[in-house]
């Protein structure tokens, strides 16, 4: 995957003229504070620098995480119904799933940020005058603060934000968050064990406020992963040169994991199992480790003999839908 061309225009703009050696040493430092997951109440993005840093080592990668999910998400929606013309995103940073957004809905025309860093509240202004969407409002203050006062949206997206609030602080987003999506709503966090378990914490706090999962879950009930397994995917991105001088790395790319919860108000227009693993392929056969609409989870082996759903099978990626 790779950012729109649009996204890295206004990248390179804003980067240019800052030498990549501050911006490396910010962003390690910003890398630790959210590996360790601080929680001092201190802003991660309390800098200029810190939001240059952040744009150049970060957002890409949340980007084609926010992006990836929203492919997933999209697929279970009936191909018959337009998509979202207004977006709601609560700790938007630099406006990164407004770009997912426009670039999965083209439609999209108007969008509230809520955002309380100042630094990379204006990064994101700044951005999004390439974004395409007209309509923009940036608003300044924390998620649980703002949210409730803000007009409801078709979509409403959380990306990257509940490990930087307590637990009693997630419980209660995410019941404003659902109060405030007219027709969906997107989570995504990290895919690492903590971070699907703050999705299983959202996961139980929609069913019981009666949302329809959509994605990547195929069913309602207990989610069947136990002991060290954990339910994540991963996307593949480019890295551009200031990205790559950056991060100190030899890659091109770069492969984010992250895991995700998509809830709305009309049920999934599909029932198909979800693939939670890259798929392993052999000589005339593939296995597959599968999520399914009866609440299992197993491995399956599938070969020629299977027909049509075998060559389906070899064609499917890490957290695609798949029909068995």
């Amino acid at each position: 995957m790779e950012l729109p061309a649009p996204l890295r225009a206004a990248l390179e703009t804003v980067l240019e003229g800052h030498a990549v050696a501050g911006i490396a040493a910010a962003g390690s430092r910003l890398s630790a504070r959210y590996r360790a997951e601080v929680l001092d109440g201190r802003l991660h993005l309390d800098t200029d620098e810190a939001a240059r840093a952040y744009v150049a080592t970060r957002l890409p990668a949340t980007y084609a995480a926010i992006r990836r999910a929203m492919d997933l998400f999209q697929e279970t929606l009936d191909p018959q119904t337009p998509g979202p013309e207004t977006l709601l995103d609560v700790g938007a940073g630099p406006g990164t799933a407004l770009w997912a957004a426009a670039d999965a809905w083209p439609g999209l025309g108007a969008a509230t940020m809520v955002e309380a860093s100042g630094p990379i509240r204006r990064m994101g202004e700044r951005l999004a005058e390439a974004s395409g969407v007209t309509q923009r409002r940036w608003l300044d203050g924390r998620a649980g603060d703002l949210v409730e006062k803000t007009e409801p949206a078709d979509l409403v997206t959380l990306a990257y934000v509940l490990d930087e609030l307590r637990e009693a602080e997630r419980d209660q987003l995410v019941d404003v968050l659902w109060r405030k999506a007219r027709r969906m709503l997107l989570i995504v966090e990290p895919g690492t064990p903590a971070g699907w378990r703050r999705i299983l914490a959202a996961r139980s706090r929609l069913l019981a406020l009666g949302a329809n999962l959509v994605a990547p879950c195929p069913h309602s009930k207990t989610c069947p992963l136990l002991g060290q397994d954990w339910c994540h995917f991963a996307v593949r991105l480019a890295r551009s040169r200031v990205h790559r001088l950056a991060k100190g790395a030899d890659a091109p790319f770069e492969d984010e994991k992250f895991i995700f919860l998509a809830a709305a108000r009309e049920p999934a227009h599909i029932s198909a199992a979800r693939i939670l693993a890259p798929p392993q392929p052999g000589s005339g056969k593939v296995r597959l480790k599968l999520c399914r609409p009866d609440g299992r989870a197993d491995d399956v082996l599938m070969t020629r003999r299977d027909g049509d759903a075998f060559k389906a099978a070899r064609r499917a990626m890490w957290g695609d839908a798949l029909y068995v």
